[in-house]
């Protein structure tokens, strides 16, 4: 079949409506615009990244299903492209349903992956993947019924959240009433349901990125990370693992993404114990850790999302060589105000985004560097001095 893509801003342009527009959905709009897609960008505040690249902009409240039903009807897109978790699905599912727009991945991979409790049970209860062992629980007491049944330590997260917001680790009796508190006040929908889960005694974590597109199933090499309460901060690819533990991925991967079906790009997380790989999460969309596709890959991930999405082939990646990307935060409030960042950009084969997120309120991702090295760990320590080179003031006003 022959893919025609019209004209932005014109009657005949193929429309590509972005629900999240932080910094992995700006790398996805150019991306699309590249393609000559028009491009609408949707967030719940102003000046979001996104919007600062896209043809036009709209603020709502994405959870108010009603709004983004009116903004769907508005703006009639071709494609609906959630980039966070914080949606009304149930409007994704009846546009899905009415022909009205094509969801991304689908409206149902959406709905699943939109909470915690969806998805791990569709991996572990119907696919029978293997995952750490886990309860969901509604209330404090039910938290600590939970612990005394799984043994410490646990992780204990909202079933909706993002960036690891809510998450924390119980190591004593006395963390519970902290850990309640935190997952409670950390959700992104409201409610009092929360994941425990068993604590996993890995070897290192990967995220298994992995495109469905026209031309069936692809796999990116693997991509090691570092995360720090339950955030990333650094990610390198490929990560060093065994033949077995690398097919087992991919298998994984290939399993849970077919059952959630669609196309574009999924990230999907794992924990890897010598030759064993155990299920933990999956976003269907562009991932955190696969920034460092920028430096890594001919196509980032993001390219590789907007081919995919728009029907286009797919073609094998040609891998460029070790690379890494460390995350640069930014803590106070403010305006984010760089400086240093050609100390950043001076190293040969170290890069750099510049998020243009509009303030600050607390800590908040702002940029990230990636680098190329001769291996890993090159990559790695090129990757964070850039980093460490920038100098962050938040300004005021």
């Amino acid at each position: 079949m022959t893919v025609s893509l019209g004209t932005p801003l014109t009657p005949h342009a193929t429309r590509a409506l972005l629900l999240g527009s932080g910094e992995l959905g700006k790398e996805v709009a150019l991306e699309l615009m590249r393609l000559g897609a028009e491009v609408i960008a949707v967030d719940r505040y102003p000046d979001a990244p996104a919007m600062q690249v896209a043809h036009r902009s709209h603020v709502i409240d994405m959870l108010d299903g009603a709004a983004l039903r009116a903004l769907l009807e508005q703006e009639r897109p071709h494609l609906v492209i959630p980039e966070i978790e914080a949606i009304a699905t149930h409007v994704l599912a009846e546009v899905e349903e009415e022909g009205l727009a094509t969801v991304i991945p689908t409206a149902r991979a959406t709905m699943l992956t939109m909470d915690r409790e969806g998805i791990r049970r569709l991996a572990a209860e119907e696919l029978g993947l293997p995952t750490s062992p886990y309860r969901f629980v509604d209330t404090r007491d039910g938290l600590v019924a939970a612990v005394e049944e799984l043994g410490l330590p646990v992780v204990v997260k909202p079933v909706m959240s993002s960036s690891g917001k809510g998450q924390s680790v119980i190591r004593a009796a006395s963390d519970v009433d902290a850990a309640w508190t935190y997952a409670v006040q950390g959700g992104r929908a409201g409610g009092t349901r929360i994941i425990v889960e068993g604590f996993v005694d890995f070897d290192y974590e990967i995220t298994q990125l992995t495109v469905r597109h026209v031309g069936g199933t692809s796999y990116m090499a693997p991509v090691g990370h570092t995360q720090v309460d339950g955030d990333y901060r650094e990610s390198w690819q490929p990560q060093p693992m065994s033949e077995a533990a690398w097919a087992e991925s991919r298998r994984i991967a290939g399993t849970v993404t077919e059952a959630l079906g669609g196309r574009g790009v999924f990230g999907v997380e794992l924990f890897v114990r010598g030759d064993e790989v155990i299920f933990s999460e999956v976003s269907p969309r562009p991932h955190d850790t696969g920034l460092v596709t920028l430096a890594s890959q001919d196509l980032s991930e993001f390219a590789l999302h907007a081919r995919a999405v728009l029907g286009l082939p797919v073609p094998a990646v040609l891998e460029l060589g070790p690379s890494a990307s460390c995350a640069v935060l930014a803590e106070g409030s403010g305006v984010p105000v760089f400086s240093g960042v050609d100390d950043a950009l001076a190293t040969p084969g170290t890069d750099l985004r510049l998020f243009g997120k509009p303030r600050v309120d607390g800590r908040r991702r702002v940029a990230v560097t990636v680098a190329r090295g001769e291996d890993v760990d090159d990559a790695r320590a090129k990757a964070r001095a850039a980093a460490a080179a920038l100098r962050i003031e938040l300004a005021q006003g």
